[in-house]
Parts: structure tokens; C-alpha cells; sequence
């Protein structure tokens, strides 16, 4: 997340509270899936908030025990950074970042940034864990902003809850999915590149004849001159 993003941010947070919403961009689940960098279940297990190394910006670190990854290379914890926080009596809250608390499970779609891990398309990146009639249950996060879609410009509904089992699956689906659509791309690419070279092949004579075409046509040229 660029500065001039996260200033923008800071500045819908601290104006005052009107009857108008804030946007972001809904995100598809499988997009969400295919541009995470790794995706993990885990508990928040620690905190702590301080400022960037130019005191313009609170950063609190989220440290997360991982149970499970999803998607990405298996790691015990992962600390997730986000813009905001409270340090001392100076408090900063954007608009649209997850926050957590320490004991809360999640699962967390992320993506790397030059301050560290953190959460991929905010507050739509990072889902609740919680129980419910003794199943587990993702929750995406609650949020007063409105979601649109920008290709048909209007408001849609926020995920449903399903259980982890169910997301689970999802999210293996989508990867099976993704890969089949790549493997195709690349044998079709494959087919076609044959194509061209069996193409040269069963006309080599033409291509030859053509080539000593051009390079007699050029030697007459740079006679007559």
C-alpha cells in the first residue's frame, strides 16, 4: 500500500461521519485466492503498535500461531502489518484495514509488501474463525463499507458465513481450477508453436526458395548501385 493510499485512508477515517459511504472495489473470491502470496488459519497470539522509522505512521504487528496453510509454504507463525494502532495516547484508524485481537482466529489471505506480510485487498482479505453449534464457522469481516462491483456499477452482498470445511474446499477448488486453466494455456500455446514449426518444415522448399529469392533480389540491387 503506497503512502498517498494510505493518507487518503487516514483522511476518510478522521472526517466526520456523514450520510455518505465508503467504497472499495467487491473482489471475487477466486481473484482473491489466485493473487494471495499464501493463505493461512491461525490464532493471534500477540501485538504490538509503534511507529514507522519517519513517525508519520502507526504500524501494529500482528503475530498469528498458523494452524493451518491453505495456500504457500507451511510456517508455524506469521506476523501480519498493518496501518494503525494505538501508540500511547495517539491513536490512528483507517478505513478498511482488519483489525484483531489476541486470542481471535482467522484465516488470512496475504501478500507481501515492503513493510512486511500483511493482509491482501484489506479488510477483504482477513476472515473470522468462530464457533457456532460446535462447528467452526469463517466470517468475513464486519464493515461499514459499501462493496461495488466497478464492471456493472452496483452494490453487492458480502460473503456468506460457511463452515471451515466448506471453505476449505473453496479455496482447493479454486487453486485445482486455476492450475487446470494454466496447464491449458500452456499446451494450447505448445500446439500451436508445433504448429508453426511443422508448418516450416512441410514447406522448407518454399522458405528456401523464398530466402535465396530475397538475397538475389538484394545482390541485384547493390549491383546497380
Amino acid at each position: 500500500m503506497t503512502r498517498t493510499t494510505l493518507a487518503l485512508l487516514a483522511v476518510l477515517a478522521l472526517a466526520p461521519v456523514r450520510a455518505e459511504a465508503t467504497i472499495f472495489r467487491a473482489m471475487k473470491f477466486d481473484d482473491k485466492v489466485d493473487h494471495a502470496a499464501s493463505i493461512v488459519l491461525g490464532k493471534c497470539v500477540r501485538q504490538q503498535s509503534q511507529w514507522d522509522a519517519a513517525r508519520n505512521w502507526i504500524l501494529t504487528y500482528s503475530t498469528f500461531r498458523v494452524e493451518k496453510t491453505l495456500k504457500g509454504l507451511p510456517a508455524q507463525e506469521i506476523t501480519i502489518v498493518t496501518p494503525g494502532g494505538t501508540v500511547e495516547n495517539i491513536a490512528q484508524n483507517i478505513v478498511g484495514v482488519p483489525k484483531f485481537r489476541e486470542g481471535d482466529e482467522h484465516v488470512l489471505f496475504v501478500r507481501n509488501s515492503n513493510a512486511g506480510p500483511t493482509v491482501l485487498y484489506l479488510e477483504q482479505g482477513a476472515y473470522r474463525v468462530v464457533k457456532e453449534n460446535g462447528d467452526r464457522v469463517v466470517q468475513p469481516q464486519v464493515t461499514s463499507a459499501v462493496l461495488v462491483d466497478t464492471q456493472r456499477g452496483v452494490a453487492v452482498e458480502r460473503e456468506n458465513a460457511r463452515s471451515l470445511r466448506e471453505f476449505e474446499t473453496s479455496v482447493r477448488d479454486t487453486i485445482r481450477r486455476r492450475e487446470a486453466n494454466r496447464m491449458e494455456m500452456i499446451e494450447r500455446r505448445r500446439r500451436e508453436e508445433a504448429s508453426i514449426a511443422n508448418q516450416i518444415r512441410r514447406n522448407w522448399i518454399l522458405v528456401a526458395l523464398a530466402i535465396v529469392g530475397t538475397a538475389l533480389a538484394s545482390w541485384q540491387l547493390i549491383k546497380r548501385w
